[in-house]
């Protein structure tokens, strides 16, 4: 059974999360802070979802310290009117967002989905070889073990960006509209807002891969999408 930790400092949230998830079969922890999230990970903890404002320590820090220590799938609930702190969250390594108030089985889909893109990484996609790696310029990437390294040092990476990493690294030369990308990789239809969540994410591996040298590995091909080269 698969552990869910759910961090929201409304009692009635959390029970309504707790309800929903457990009808579907998943073990649910819930905490009231940041704080709490973080120290009650453990080798069984399948994925977190954490409100934006909590008291002690708030959704956006917490998804900061996690992303230190792991890779887990991290799931925001936000309000309507915290757009900006969603958005920011998606940048220190948040995997998706859900936003209040919600409606019970669209936060349980959201969930499933996210666990579906960590556990099956790529199964939307032909791959080049079950087996060996996949170089792109400098970059190592480890289908088998989700690492990537330049020179034999690991670039951290999220679960997320770490998928859309190979969807490029598998289909060299591709194109890939926004909209084909967050259907790939989150698994999902593509609604509106959806672009937003893909950029950031881009701009986050970009920052994250970028070197001294301003070695671009992503490019940018304006009015399609963005693609790496051959």
């Amino acid at each position: 059974m698969e552990k869910i930790i759910v961090a929201d400092d409304e009692l009635e949230i959390r029970e309504l999360i707790k309800v929903c998830l457990e009808n579907e079969g998943f073990e649910v922890v819930t905490v009231s802070n940041g704080k709490e999230a973080v120290e009650a990970i453990d080798d069984e903890t399948g994925l977190i979802i954490l409100d934006v404002m909590m008291p002690v320590m708030n959704g956006i820090t917490a998804c900061t310290k996690i992303r230190k220590i792991s890779s887990i799938p991290i799931v925001f609930l936000t309000a309507k009117t915290q757009d900006s702190d969603m958005i920011f969250g998606l940048s220190v390594g948040g995997d998706d967002y859900i936003k209040k108030p919600f409606i019970p089985p669209v936060l349980v889909a959201k969930v499933k989905a996210v666990l579906r893109r960590y556990r099956i990484l790529g199964a939307h996609a032909p791959m080049e070889d079950n087996h060996q790696n996949i170089y792109v310029k400098d970059l190592e990437i480890d289908k088998e073990a989700h690492v990537v390294k330049r020179e034999g040092k690991e670039i951290h990476l999220t679960r997320t960006e770490f998928n859309i990493l190979l969807l490029f690294a598998q289909h060299k030369g591709q194109v890939f509209s926004i909209e084909h990308i967050y259907e790939s990789v989150w698994n999902e239809a593509f609604i509106d807002v959806s672009a937003n969540t893909v950029m950031v994410h881009i701009k986050k591996l970009r920052n994250k891969l970028k070197t001294s040298f301003q070695n671009e590995y992503i490019k940018t091909v304006w009015g399609v999408g963005y693609k790496i080269e051959k």
